[in-house]
């Protein structure tokens, strides 16, 4: 089962390799991973998707990420109401007779062409993963050059109050 995990954590050196070390010395690999700061930036906000097998371990691996030092929360979002996000850019080949189809399939998607230089041009598109799969078939036909995605990142829909691992 895939499991969309948010981390708050003190923006230290250092933090990210202890949480991905709990992650791999258990055997999973981290699937997506998205890390900034919040608005206060000694704070910064993780996003991972792991696919575990065994929920019993993974209970293990939250339990001891709680106990880290630089950890404040730990959030999974899998059985919980969250809206998820991901970032992709996709550069394909576009001579000018093209441009117009491509600006068409990407307002489709609500995507923008956002570069576009002599037969090559950018187009960066935000959506949960499935949008973003269809969108991706869709321009296939514009011979793909070069491909990036951001992970993902995730935000509950309800209350989002913090509770401290203190209270």
């Amino acid at each position: 089962m895939r499991h969309t995990i948010s981390i708050l954590v003190e923006n230290k050196f250092g933090v990210l390799a202890r949480i991905a070390g709990l992650f791999s010395a258990r055997g999973y690999n981290i699937d997506s991973l998205c890390v900034s700061e919040t608005l206060d930036p000694s704070i910064s906000y993780l996003t991972m998707v792991v696919d575990t097998r065994d929920e019993q371990i993974l209970e293990q691996v939250k339990k001891q990420l709680n106990k880290l030092i630089d950890v404040i929360t730990v959030t999974d979002f899998t059985k919980k109401d969250y809206i998820d996000r991901e970032l992709m850019m996709i550069k394909v080949s576009c001579p000018a007779k093209d441009k117009a189809a491509l600006e068409s399939l990407a307002k489709k998607w609500g995507a923008g062409v956002t570069h576009c230089r002599g037969n090559t041009a950018i187009v960066e598109i935000v959506g949960d993963q499935e949008k973003l799969k269809k969108a991706l078939e869709d321009t296939r036909r514009f011979n793909i050059k070069e491909l990036v995605r951001a992970g993902k990142i995730a935000m509950a829909t309800g209350d989002l109050t913090p509770k401290s691992k203190t209270a």
